[in-house]
């Protein structure tokens, strides 16, 4: 029965050639019950005012104008203004099968469950199937809090809102975090504790379009090392959070901060190595002081190991001879 709605929140920006193939796949929905909530986040190009053609195309639709605040204002905005019972998010740029949210509510019925989430695949520019960055189940199960919370923290989970149903009244308890390049891992890991799993499916129904374009895959070096800055801060707090409600994950997560910052070290520019980059001389001295634990952590591989070493002893000097091996 589709008694009950589901809100879509769409962040448009400047994304005037996919915006309608978006809009459209959300519309064309097998579970008709539904309100889309395009939020404009200031928009440059044509976005804003192909949202207000869009909604006289279909009465579900509903626009939002505001000045830029990036992606986490505009889903917080889309989220207060939401009049449904769940919630579900679509970046305005990827695009979704038509039985996606019908399965992601029959879940939730099934399961009587806070949030569903279903699979994705990534699409690139020419149409070609990139491999999956997040393996989905071989078939339809219910993962605790904890053990999803596990396999996030083993970068084998997927994080991510669009793939997922969610319960309007959990956001009552936090919302997308301002300013964070990965708001997503960031949220998630603060609902988990206040519900009882995740409910997952193996349908690839979420279609991530992979374009070099996209605000989340600019090479712009700046950018590129902020993401793992707020990396390494997400795995502190993932680690406080730990400690406070999953005890027994404790070596997991310190594994999940050990590997953060070994990224960190290996993609930010040998440029910004040094005591002005935020956080940098910070990671240098943990990495440091926690050389040996990580030695003794099952749950890194022999090579992050060896790496983790190396920048603890030399971290400026051992990137610039990674970045000769690499040409070579």
């Amino acid at each position: 029965m589709e008694t009950t709605l589901i809100s879509v929140v769409v962040p448009v920006y400047n994304i005037e050639d996919y915006l309608e193939r978006c809009v459209n796949s959300i519309c064309a929905q097998t579970y008709q019950n539904l309100e889309i909530l395009l939020v404009d986040d200031g928009s440059t190009d044509g976005s804003g005012a192909l949202c207000d053609e869009l909604a006289k195309v279909d009465s579900r639709i509903r626009v939002f104008h505001k000045q830029n605040g990036g992606s986490s204002s505009a889903r917080n905005l889309g989220i207060a203004q939401a009049k449904g019972a769940y919630v579900g998010f679509v970046d305005s740029d990827d695009y979704i099968s038509d039985n996606m949210y019908e399965l992601l509510w029959k879940a939730v019925e099934q399961y009587e469950c806070e949030i569903a989430q279903i699979g994705r695949d990534e699409i690139d520019e020419q149409g070609n199937e990139l491999p999956n960055i997040c393996e989905p189940p071989e078939e339809e199960v219910m993962i605790p809090s904890e053990d999803f919370l596990r396999e996030m923290l083993l970068h084998k989970g997927d994080c991510s809102f669009c793939t997922k149903l969610v319960k309007r009244e959990l956001f009552d308890i936090a919302g997308f975090p301002k300013g964070e390049l990965n708001e997503d891992f960031h949220l998630l890991v603060k609902l988990l504790p206040h519900i009882k799993g995740v409910v997952s499916m193996p349908q690839q129904t979420y279609h991530v379009f992979y374009r070099l374009g996209s605000n989340t895959r600019k090479k712009d070096p700046d950018a590129f090392s902020r993401v793992f800055t707020d990396n390494v801060r997400n795995a502190d707090m993932a680690e406080q959070m730990v400690a406070k409600e999953y005890p027994g994950l404790k070596d997991i997560a310190f594994r999940f901060g050990m590997h953060q910052r070994l990224e960190y070290l290996l993609h930010i520019p040998v440029s910004k190595m040094n005591g002005e980059t935020e956080r940098y001389a910070d990671i240098c001295k943990y990495v440091k002081k926690n050389c040996m634990k990580a030695w003794k952590s099952p749950y890194l591989t022999k090579k992050n190991k060896v790496y983790l070493t190396l920048f603890a002893i030399a971290p400026r000097t051992v990137r610039v001879v990674h970045k000769k091996l690499k040409r070579l």
